[in-house]
C-alpha cells in the first residue's frame, strides 16, 4: 500500500464518499457481467470450443446437451449459444428463478425457486436426471452453473421426504447461522442432484461445467452444492454440524430421521471413475469483482487493500474487525479503501422484517462510525439482498444523525432485521435491478 501525502486538497466530503463507494461497487459489477467473463475465457472457431485450456471438437459428439441453472442461468445460456450459433444443434434445460423474455429454441425452461425450493424447483430437477440418464458416451453435457442453484434445482434423496418437509429443511439451514458450505455440505447429502449426483446420472457422457461461483475459490464443490463435482464433505461431517448448531428437534421428521438413525448415503469422492470424463471452469468468482473494485478505487487516489479475512464470519465480527483494519490503514494515509469479498452470516432468532445480510452489516457499521470520516458499503453481485429488492446499502458517518432526524432508530431496525425500509428512508439502498450475475457480495470501506 502507497502512502498519500495528506493536504486539505485531499479531503472528500462526506457523502460523496458514498457517492464514490457506489461506483466503485457499480464498476465491480460490470466486470463481473457474465458477457465479460465469457469472453476472457471461452472461444468457439471452426467447430472447436475452447474453454480455458481444454479443446472440444463439437462435430465430434452425437449430442451436445446443455443445463443451464442458477441466478444466472438465462444470462449464461445467452452468452454460450450466442458463440456456438444455432449450427451446433445444442438442446438442454434451464432453470431461473425467473422466466426470460425470449426463450432459445429446443431449450425446456422452469422458473425454479430461490431462496426456497418450489414445486418447478423439484420439477427441473427430474427432468434434468431423466434427461442426463439417457446420455452415452458419444454425447456432450455442458452445464452452465451459478449461485442459487441449490435451490432452484431440487429433488430429496428419499421420497419419505415430502415437499413441505423439503422447504422447512432448507429454512432451518438458511436460519441457522451456518456459513454456506456447511449448509451445503448438508443439503448435498439429503438431495439427489447435488454433491456429485448429476455426474454420476450422466455418465459415461462427457461432461464440462462452465462456472459463475458464488462461493469461496477452495471451495468450488460448494457452488449449487457441486451438482457435478467430487464432494469433499462426507456424512459424518453432516452429523457434526446438525449437532453443533442444534438443528435437530428444528428438522421435520423425515429428515431427522436420517441424522438419528445416521443413515445418510454417502456423496460421489474424487477418484471415482464417473468424474474421469469430466472438466470444470469458474469463468467468474468473486476474485473477477475484486480485481474491478481496486481498479476504479485507484482512479480515485485511494491506497488499497484487500482484506477478506471475516468471510462467512458473523456480520458483527466481520465488521468490527473491518472497521479496526481501516482505522488503521487510515492513520498512515489521507485516502483509504478496504475491499473485501464473500459473504457474512446473519443468524436470525425472531421473524425477520425486510432485509438481508448486506442491510445488516451496513446498519450495524453505522452505529459505529458515528461522526467519523468512513463510508461503507456492502452490497450482493445479484442485485438481491435477502428478501429486500435492494442488493445492499451504502452508510457514513452521518447516516444515523440523518436518520434521527427523520425519526427512525437503526438501534430498532437492526434487532428486528428490518434494514431495508430504514435505508429506503433515507434513499441509502442499491438498487441495482437483478443483475444476471452472482459472484458473492462485495464490501468497500472508505475513509479519509
Amino acid at each position: 500500500m502507497t502512502a498519500i501525502d495528506k493536504s486539505s486538497d485531499n479531503e472528500i466530503p462526506t457523502r460523496q464518499m458514498c457517492t464514490i463507494a457506489r461506483e466503485i461497487f457499480q464498476h465491480a459489477l460490470e466486470e463481473s457481467s457474465i458477457e465479460r467473463g465469457f469472453s476472457r475465457k471461452l472461444h468457439y472457431e471452426r467447430g472447436v470450443l475452447q474453454v480455458g485450456d481444454d479443446l472440444y471438437d463439437l462435430g465430434t459428439f452425437s449430442r451436445v446437451f446443455v443445463v443451464s441453472f442458477g441466478k444466472a442461468a438465462h444470462s449464461s445460456l445467452e452468452a454460450l449459444m450466442t458463440r456456438l450459433g444455432s449450427g451446433v444443434g445444442a438442446s438442454g434445460i434451464v432453470c431461473a428463478p425467473t422466466l426470460p423474455a425470449a426463450q432459445v429454441f429446443g431449450f425446456r425452461y422452469f422458473e425454479g425457486g430461490h431462496p426456497m425450493p418450489n414445486h418447478e424447483s423439484m420439477r427441473a430437477a427430474e427432468a434434468i436426471l431423466r434427461a442426463l440418464n439417457s446420455m452415452n458416451s458419444r454425447a456432450l453435457v455442458i452445464y452452465l452453473i451459478s449461485g442459487g442453484g441449490s435451490a432452484i434445482v431440487e429433488k430429496p434423496i428419499s421420497d419419505e421426504i415430502s415437499f413441505e418437509e423439503l422447504v422447512q429443511t432448507y429454512q432451518v439451514l438458511v436460519h441457522s447461522g451456518a456459513p454456506i458450505t456447511q449448509i451445503n455440505a448438508v443439503r448435498k447429502h439429503l438431495s439427489a442432484v447435488k454433491g456429485g449426483r448429476l455426474a454420476l446420472a450422466a455418465d459415461p457422457a462427457q461432461q464440462l461445467s462452465i462456472m459463475i461461483s458464488d462461493v469461496p475459490d477452495n471451495a468450488m464443490d460448494s457452488l449449487a452444492s457441486g451438482p457435478t463435482m467430487p464432494d469433499s464433505s462426507t456424512c459424518a461431517q453432516c452429523y457434526d454440524i446438525v449437532q453443533q448448531y442444534d438443528l435437530l428437534p428444528r428438522l421435520p421428521k423425515s429428515v431427522g430421521r436420517l441424522f438419528q438413525t445416521r443413515a445418510l448415503e454417502e456423496t460421489p469422492k474424487a477418484g471415482d471413475p464417473i468424474f474421469e470424463r469430466g472438466r470444470w471452469w469458474a469463468v467468474l468468482s468473486n476474485v473477477s469483482a475484486q480485481k474491478a473494485a481496486v481498479e476504479r478505487a485507484a482512479m480515485h487516489g485511494f491506497a488499497i487493500q484487500i482484506d477478506n479475512t471475516c468471510d462467512d464470519w458473523d456480520y458483527r465480527k466481520a465488521a468490527d474487525y473491518l472497521l479496526e483494519r481501516v482505522r488503521e490503514l487510515r492513520k498512515g494515509v489521507s485516502r483509504v479503501c478496504l475491499i473485501s469479498g464473500g459473504e457474512v452470516t446473519v443468524t436470525v432468532d425472531q421473524k425477520p422484517g425486510r432485509g438481508g445480510r448486506n442491510q445488516q452489516f451496513a446498519l450495524y457499521c453505522a452505529e459505529r462510525i458515528k461522526g467519523e470520516n468512513i463510508a461503507v458499503l456492502s452490497g450482493g453481485t445479484d442485485g438481491i439482498d435477502g428478501n429486500s429488492p435492494a442488493a445492499g446499502a451504502v452508510v457514513d458517518g452521518t447516516t444515523v444523525a440523518r436518520a434521527l432526524g427523520k425519526g427512525l432508530s437503526a438501534e430498532a431496525a437492526l434487532a428486528g432485521f428490518d434494514a431495508y425500509p430504514f435505508f429506503d428512508a433515507l434513499g441509502d439502498t442499491i438498487m441495482t435491478g437483478y443483475t444476471g450475475t452472482n459472484v458473492r457480495d462485495v464490501r468497500v470501506l472508505l475513509a479519509w
